[in-house]
C-alpha cells in the first residue's frame, strides 16, 4: 500500500505540472522530458492498484494516466499540410557531441540526402578543419559558422547564398543565423541551441523565448538543432504557439527519439526542425551519426 501511494503521488506531481504546462525547474524539467514513460507507468500503476483493490489509487491513477495519453496520442499521426507549391528545401541539423562526431558520415549524409542546409551544434574549430577535408564544402560552400572549443560552438553550411543576421537573442551558446537565398525565395535559418533546462531552468525559458517567431508577412523562418526540450515542456510548446509547425509532429513521428544514440537514460527527442506554417513537410527522418550522443534530424520541404 504505501509502495504504491508513493509512486502514485510521483507520477501524479508529474502528470499534473506536463497537463497544466508548468516545466517548473531543472529537476520537474527533466522528468517532464519523460513524460510518454510516465503515461506508460502509470496505466501500469493504475492496472496493478485496481488488480490488487486499491480502487482510490488505481481509479485516480488511470483517468489521469488516460488524460495523459489523450495529450501525447496526436503526435503519432501526420498533419494536414499547407498549400505550398514553392521550391524545395532539404534541412539537417546535428550536434557533433563535443566535435567528436565522425565528420565523414555527416558528410556522407549531406551528399546522400541532398541536403542544401546544413545546422551542426557543438561545432569545434578542429571539426570544422576535418569537415573541410571531408569535403563538405565542396557540396555547402557558403556558411556561417562560429565554432568554439567544447560544446558552445555552432554553425550553418549552405548550398546557396548565406547572408548572417543575427535573430536569436542572447544566449551562452552560439546560435548562428542567416538568410539563405533559395532560387530567388528568401529563408531565413536559425542554429538553435539554448543552454539544458538541466544546468540552468531559468537561463533555458529566456534564451528559448529569444528565439524568433514566425513573420507573416516577411522571409520564411526555419528553427534547426538541439533545442534540449521537448514537446512536454510548455517552454517548447509556448514557441509551437507562436506558429510554428514541427516537422516530427508534422509527419507523425513526433515519438521518434534523437538523444541519446544509447538506451540510457531514456531517450527522448530534443532535436527538431520547426517550419514557418506556410512550409510544407513532405518528409522527416532521423538518422544515425556514430560517434555523436545525438542523431541528426531532416526535413525535406516545400516552400510557399
Amino acid at each position: 500500500m504505501i509502495v504504491l501511494l508513493v509512486l502514485a503521488v510521483a507520477f501524479l506531481e508529474v502528470a499534473t505540472l506536463r497537463l497544466i504546462g508548468v516545466d517548473g525547474n531543472r529537476l520537474t524539467a527533466a522528468l517532464l522530458a519523460l513524460t510518454p514513460y510516465c503515461a506508460v507507468g502509470g496505466l501500469l500503476l493504475g492496472g496493478v492498484s485496481l488488480a490488487l483493490r486499491h480502487w482510490w489509487i488505481g481509479g485516480v491513477v488511470l483517468v489521469v494516466a488516460l488524460a495523459l495519453v489523450g495529450v501525447l496520442l496526436p503526435r503519432a499521426f501526420a498533419a494536414a499540410q499547407p498549400p505550398a507549391h514553392g521550391g524545395k528545401l532539404r534541412v539537417m541539423s546535428s550536434n557533433q557531441y563535443l566535435g567528436r562526431a565522425d565528420v565523414q558520415s555527416v558528410v556522407r549524409l549531406v551528399r546522400e540526402n541532398q541536403v542544401d542546409v546544413l545546422n551542426l551544434l557543438e561545432l569545434t574549430p578542429r571539426e570544422v578543419t576535418e569537415l573541410a577535408r571531408a569535403g563538405l564544402f565542396e557540396a555547402l560552400p557558403y556558411r556561417v559558422f562560429k565554432p568554439q572549443y567544447g560544446g558552445a560552438g555552432s554553425g550553418i553550411a549552405s548550398r546557396y547564398p548565406l547572408t548572417e543576421l543575427s535573430l536569436a537573442g542572447p544566449s551562452l551558446m552560439e546560435q548562428p543565423s542567416a538568410r539563405v537565398d533559395v532560387d530567388g525565395t528568401s529563408v531565413e535559418v536559425v542554429a538553435v541551441h539554448p543552454i539544458p533546462p538541466t544546468t540552468d531552468a531559468g537561463e533555458w525559458k529566456k534564451e528559448m523565448a529569444g528565439l524568433p517567431r514566425p513573420d507573416s508577412s516577411g522571409p520564411v523562418r526555419i528553427l534547426a538543432g538541439d533545442f534540449n526540450s521537448t514537446v512536454d515542456h510548455a517552454t517548447f510548446r509556448d514557441l509551437l504557439g507562436g506558429g510554428y509547425t514541427d516537422a516530427a509532429l508534422s509527419r507523425g513521428e513526433g515519438f521518434t527519439p534523437t538523444w541519446p544514440s544509447s538506451f540510457f537514460p531514456p531517450p527522448v527527442t530534443i532535436d527538431h526542425v520547426l517550419v514557418d506554417p506556410r512550409v510544407a513537410v513532405d518528409s522527416y527522418r532521423v538518422l544515425d551519426v556514430p560517434d555523436s550522443d545525438h542523431h541528426a534530424v531532416i526535413a525535406e520541404l516545400t516552400l510557399p
